[in-house]
């Protein structure tokens, strides 16, 4: 996006704008946690300033008629307005930084600016936490982390191009228009029950856990070849078959939502994504079984191009049926088709610093939905994997001990693999 140039939201964007409501929020949430020395709300702020006209995106706002929005420059866009000390009292340990996130990410951001907001925390050792609220149609998970890079790091790369890139556009190769949808479609659209299915209220949970991602990438890898996005979702499945069993008893079936960007470099688009979904072998106790049986599903689609096929047949569908791509879209909500939505984002591949301060720890929070309580998100950061959990409390119970099976299912997954 350009500051001086008016913008068409595309149509994920209004999608995204529309399914906010009361109880449902539309922004991502990145919650930076700094070491001593972190840097005052002022000198973050002139950090910031310093570097605004690398992401002309985040000095536009919401403009034209609600049916057809664009993104125009703001004439009074004010960095107070955007970056604050956060309400708390003194200095926040890990349950109250908690509380502060959750907090925060419930209260909406208001569509008369920018949509995006700062809040320092505080923390009880001596650094602080840095909690951005960015709005989903201003940025997906990948743009968000791409933002990052251009105001906050330390020498961070710069994010301009030269103008013949920025301004080119990526075609999609023919191979997403064309092949057998039929395989797909019995994959994507088959119905299954959701145990965290329920009418979600306002009030948020968050929960957070970090693992080491040498360690996992090196146990992945020894089987069969599997990846990082392989164990996330086989140490998340043991996490969730412990909580399942704890509050539930009886596992069932679950299908998880995996987003798969399909960003290209020059997109203005603030969100081009898709996705495939499969369901997690909870049944299975052994780490290493469990780990092989999710590397099959996922290769499958993969191989398959679901992604592509799926961004390609709704895109179709739009022009030949608007009825038939609404009824597909809310097959692809309901949560007889997917328990949880799970993503995984590449951060920083070294330490990073802020004005200095080390950044130890970048925890992602995305939106839950009606009828899907639970939201799980990662984010690396050099050595280490970042796990962001959100749900509602009234629905969830103990996020925090959720994610914190995580770190238990990553070291028995670890152990076990190194013992052979």
């Amino acid at each position: 996006m350009a500051s001086t140039t008016v913008i068409p939201l595309g149509p994920e964007d209004r999608a995204i704008l529309a399914l906010e409501s009361e109880t449902v929020v539309g922004h991502t949430c990145k919650v930076v946690r700094l070491g001593r020395d972190a840097p005052s709300v002022e000198r973050l702020r002139e950090r910031v300033a310093e570097r605004i006209a690398l992401v002309p995106a985040l000095t536009s706002r919401l403009a034209g008629p609600p049916e057809t929005p664009v993104w125009a420059a703001d004439p009074s866009f004010d960095l107070r307005e955007h970056i604050f000390p956060a309400p708390v009292a003194g200095a926040a340990d890990r349950p109250a930084l908690r509380a502060v996130v959750a907090d925060l990410f419930e209260q909406h951001l208001p569509r008369e600016r920018p949509l995006w907001r700062m809040d320092v925390v505080p923390l009880d050792d001596g650094g602080s936490a840095i909690v951005w609220r960015i709005h989903h149609a201003m940025a997906d998970g990948t743009a968000s982390i791409r933002y990052a890079s251009a105001l906050l790091w330390d020498d961070a790369p710069e994010l301009s191009a030269p103008p013949h890139e920025l301004a080119r556009t990526h075609a999609r190769e023919e191979a997403r228009r064309i092949g057998h949808l039929a395989g797909f479609l019995t994959r994507e659209f088959r119905p299954r029950r959701s145990p965290f299915d329920g009418t979600i209220g306002t009030r948020r949970e968050v929960g957070f856990t970090a693992v080491s991602l040498r360690e996992l990438r090196t146990a992945s890898h020894a089987i069969a070849g599997a990846t990082v996005n392989d164990a996330i979702l086989c140490v998340l499945a043991g996490a969730l078959r412990r909580w399942i069993t704890d509050h539930h008893g009886h596992l069932g079936v679950v299908r998880v939502r995996v987003p798969v960007s399909l960003h290209h470099e020059g997109d203005e688009a603030a969100n081009r994504d898709s996705f495939f979904s499969l369901g997690l072998p909870l049944s299975e106790p052994d780490p290493v079984v469990r780990l092989r049986l999710v590397h099959r599903r996922t290769t499958v689609r993969k191989s398959a191009h679901d992604a592509e096929r799926m961004d390609a047949l709704m895109h179709e569908l739009s022009g030949v049926s608007p009825r038939l791509q609404q009824f597909c879209v809310r097959v692809q909500e309901s949560p007889r088709e997917f328990a949880l939505c799970v993503s995984n984002v590449p951060g920083p591949r070294v330490p990073v610093r802020v004005l200095g301060a080390p950044v130890r720890t970048i925890h992602s929070l995305a939106e839950i939905g009606q009828r899907h309580a639970l939201r799980v998100s990662a984010v690396s950061l050099a050595g280490s994997l970042c796990f962001g959990f959100c749900a509602d409390p009234s629905l969830i119970e103990d996020v925090q001990g959720m994610a914190d099976s995580v770190v238990a299912e990553a070291r028995t997954l670890i152990d076990t693999v190194q013992a052979v």
